[in-house]
């Protein structure tokens, strides 16, 4: 099977995670464009280029996993940046068309986020006027939302009345936002066409109430009106969305429904609605699941694929916090000494487990790592993900676990293993913290201004990542080798990484 896959941007979450997740399979060659087509953050990539990658490859591809936001704006940063004419992307979802007329047989599973409304001053990804004046142009959204739906408190009246923002910033961004609404109902429209086969509208950053609330529910309406629920999902998340789209995929070309049994850590972890997004975890579950080709089924003996979801006791809190500042809460309503034993016991009996770290936000929970490291079940499970978002982590796993399942113990199950360790336990729950509040500072640097040392911050993150990793048990049986490490956005939020492992006396 030969899958056409366009990233919704360079970052290594959007164009390595994927492939790695394909790697442990020998049945899907992804066709993938170059690195350096796909722009820099901020830099939009060159969407003329890009289209005539697709066009070159697409008639000798079976599928083909598209994001709309890198083949319209030229990735995911420059949708929220752009000055696009009506135009313009009218070429654009023009070329959609013309795609499958290349290839009639070809099945087109696409994504294209509801563009986010971030709760904070910075302009590091959004509109320089972003820095200044962002959180209140999403407070201001959120009170007037809110109000329509709801009511507001005498408080958040007051609050309302005395937000101030320059006219012409309030017209710019909505603007845009009217603007790339347009583009999702069109994208709509073209599964109601039939060129597209299968459509997810992830959001970014959610929230229960704001500017992509107030969008999300003009395309559900959209599509309820147009009858496309079971083509159309709407749901948290933005980065994995690819992973899940290929799941999708392998679950189609193998014709199968995967059957996945999940259990949480805590009696309320269903319940919570984690930050950055805004319902129910066991309702983003819902989606995810669906998403990837797979169903819920409720014994585990039915299941092809065990799903672990470390969650909150009652709130999440930020990975940096666990550390220094953990809430009572992950102990007094959550037992993950049982969860862990619970684990082990599966895997034990020689059930396919998948480890959804999702009790943080921002990065893993270094406990978790701890016992499971310590009970010799790291590396028997098939998938760990416990990055960014619920739903980052979530999306990924699954993915992770559907390719995984069927496949004998191999290098890359294992590689893929260890990689989410150390980047989503190691360095977002631990190292990265540990250099932004003691290296960065020595250097007058902070975590988005790296100065002219970002290779020394890159050699420091090495070290130390090495050093945490050599702590566990599992470094016993396999040596980590990290060839590279790269900032790819010359900043300490994400981190790529190449990396090898070597099981010790017999290399894998």
């Amino acid at each position: 099977m030969k899958v056409l896959f366009i990233p919704l941007d360079e970052r290594p979450c959007n164009f390595n995670f994927p492939q790695d997740v394909v790697k442990v399979r020998r049945d899907i060659e992804l066709v993938v464009p170059e690195k350096s087509l796909l722009g820099d953050k901020k830099t939009a990539a060159d969407t003329k280029k890009l289209w005539e990658f697709v066009f070159e490859n697409a008639v000798g591809c079976d599928y083909a996993v598209i994001s709309v936001d890198m083949l319209v704006y030229g990735g995911l940063i420059p949708s929220r940046l752009h000055c696009l004419s009506s135009e313009e992307v009218g070429e654009y979802i023009e070329n959609i068309k013309k795609v499958k007329k290349f290839n009639p047989n070809l099945k087109i599973y696409a994504f294209n986020c509801i563009m986010r409304s971030p709760q904070y001053n910075s302009a590091e990804e959004e509109p320089e006027y972003y820095g200044a004046y962002g959180y209140s142009i999403f407070r201001r959204a959120y009170l007037m939302d809110k109000r329509e739906r709801s009511s507001l408190s005498k408080e958040e009246e007051n609050e309302f009345d005395n937000i101030k923002i320059p006219n012409e910033i309030i017209d710019d961004y909505e603007n845009r936002r009217e603007f790339n609404l347009k583009v999702n109902m069109k994208v709509v429209e073209l599964v109601k066409e039939g060129i597209i086969d299968f459509l997810t509208i992830p959001q970014d950053d959610s929230c229960e109430y704001g500017y992509t609330a107030i969008a999300q529910r003009k395309v559900i309406r959209f599509v309820k009106e147009n009858k496309l629920e079971f083509k159309v999902n709407i749901y948290p998340g933005a980065d994995e969305v690819a992973c899940s789209l290929l799941a999708r995929i392998l679950n189609n070309y193998l014709n199968r429904t995967v059957k996945v049994y999940p259990f949480y850590a805590s009696t309320l972890g269903p319940t919570i609605i984690p930050f950055y997004e805004d319902r129910p975890m066991n309702e983003s579950l819902k989606y995810h699941i669906r998403v990837c080709g797979a169903e819920i089924v409720e014994d585990y003996k039915d299941a092809d694929l065990i799903l672990a979801i470390n969650c909150p006791g009652k709130k999440m809190q930020e990975a940096c916090e666990q550390l220094t500042n953990l809430d009572l809460t992950f102990t007094s309503h959550r037992n993950l000494q049982d969860f862990v034993f619970r684990i082990q016991k599966y895997v034990n009996s020689g059930e396919k487990v998948i480890v959804c770290d999702s009790a943080f936000c921002n990065g893993g929970d270094l406990q978790l790592i701890d016992f499971m490291d310590r009970l010799g079940i790291l590396d028997k499970i098939i998938a760990y993900a416990g990055w960014n978002t619920n739903c980052n982590s979530l999306g990924t796993v699954l993915s992770s676990g559907i390719h995984a399942f069927d496949q004998k113990e191999n290098q890359e199950i294992i590689r893929n293993i260890i990689y989410r360790v150390v980047e989503d336990a190691l360095y977002q729950a631990n190292v990265r913290d540990k250099l932004t509040n003691e290296f960065l500072p020595k250097y007058g640097m902070n975590i988005f201004d790296l100065k002219d040392k970002q290779s020394e911050v890159e050699k420091e993150i090495r070290k130390l990542l090495v050093e945490e990793y050599n702590k566990l048990n599992i470094s016993n049986m396999y040596e980590l080798n990290i060839e590279k490490v790269f900032l790819p956005w010359k900043r300490m939020f994400e981190v790529g990484l190449e990396l090898s492992i070597v099981r010790k006396e017999l290399k894998i």
